[in-house]
């Protein structure tokens, strides 16, 4: 009989000093534990192409993450903070709130502007989303020039790091200039996320060029990353955990991309737990673009992916629930366990692991 994991399989000890608070020195720098079978081993990420070959294709999740944080006031002078999670039409936005007594529904509040900006920002609550019992808060988000969510993001929002990296709690020190360089890929096109695809920020123009003369071919997807993706399971029965959602589009040439490099026998490399999201959910539903709630644990019949590129994860999180799915419960514990005996970095900032699809579902050893 398969075995039945519980949350607690998924909870391991991570002395605090290995969460990473800062980018390695380049973005290839970063090491990677190639975990597949027969043996572990160490390597550095710029060692990549020589995992790889020619015909294979890496697929990457080209979401851009939004200055999403705002910092502001209440009429009353209570501080508060929103987080954008998603922009909605006519300038609406569905967002977190951080507020010791939240505002009433037509309320207004005055949010910080950019130093040296003339703009009058503030953000209008409408209710909740996206329903009346909705876990966000729905804002018309403006100021006097009208400009869209989008631009005023840009213009004065912060970037949203994790809550693990403690240098921008509460405010302090939210714009530091390595955050808004690194904690964003080299290829991200479409604005949306509040998180980075971090397996991807590994990455650097002289490594994607390596890997394209050695014909390793190249295709995007888009999933926008939400605050969801940093939260704990609670339940300790898996089935009893809902799962966030985010919004995910596999493009045309994509699925055709996919659709060749499986017909001649290469490998669909994901690159990121995001990327595997957004293509099994394409496999399972037939739908290319809309929103995803998958909650992968093991025994899932993966339909595309065939090696995995991904970071160090959160104990009792979905992601580590989900590459052990992929790559098998044991190898993925065992492979953690050399992790943190060899003092690597996890998280957002931390470094990588090189996976291969376990070939059939895990049995229960006991």
């Amino acid at each position: 009989m398969p075995r039945t994991f519980t949350l607690s399989d998924f909870d391991f000890a991570l002395p605090p000093e290995l969460i990473a608070q800062h980018p390695a020195a380049q973005r290839s720098s970063a090491r990677l534990l190639d975990a597949r079978e027969p043996a572990l081993a160490d390597r550095i990420f710029h060692a990549l192409p020589g995992l790889l070959r020619s015909g294979d294709l890496l697929v990457l999740n080209d979401t851009r993450v939004m200055k999403a944080r705002f910092f502001g006031e209440k009429a009353s002078g209570g501080k508060l903070e929103i987080l954008v999670e998603r922009v909605l039409a006519g300038n609406q936005v569905a967002a977190h709130l951080r507020v010791s007594k939240k505002p009433a529904p037509g309320d207004t509040v005055a949010l910080h502007t950019a130093p040296g900006q003339a703009d009058r920002l503030r953000a209008t609550l409408l209710g909740r989303w996206p329903d009346a019992n909705g876990p966000l808060f729905r804002f018309v988000l403006s100021n006097d020039a009208g400009d869209d969510p989008y631009t005023l993001m840009e213009r004065h929002g912060h970037m949203p790091l994790p809550p693990y990296i403690a240098r921008q709690q509460d405010g302090a020190n939210p714009d530091a200039e390595e955050d808004a360089q690194r904690y964003q890929t080299v290829f991200a096109t479409n604005p949306g996320a509040i998180a980075a695809p971090t397996a991807a920020l590994h990455f650097d123009e002289a490594l994607l060029a390596q890997l394209e003369a050695m014909g390793v071919q190249r295709a995007h997807v888009t999933l926008h990353v939400g605050a969801g993706t940093f939260q704990p399971v609670k339940t300790e029965n898996l089935a009893e955990h809902r799962m966030h959602s985010e919004w995910y589009q596999v493009p045309q040439a994509t699925q055709d991309a996919i659709a060749a490099c499986q017909a001649r026998g290469g490998r669909v490399v994901a690159v990121g737990t995001t990327t595997v999201r957004t293509l099994e959910s394409w496999a399972t539903s037939g739908v290319v673009s809309g929103d995803t709630s998958i909650f992968i644990t093991p025994g899932f019949a993966f339909q595309v992916i065939d090696v995995l590129i991904t970071n160090f994860h959160l104990p009792k999180s979905t992601l580590l629930m989900l590459i052990s799915a992929f790559a098998g419960y044991e190898p993925v514990m065992a492979a953690y366990r050399h992790a943190i005996a060899q003092r690597y970095r996890f998280f957002s900032y931390g470094d990588a692991m090189l996976l291969a699809r376990a070939p059939a579902p895990q049995e229960d050893p006991r």
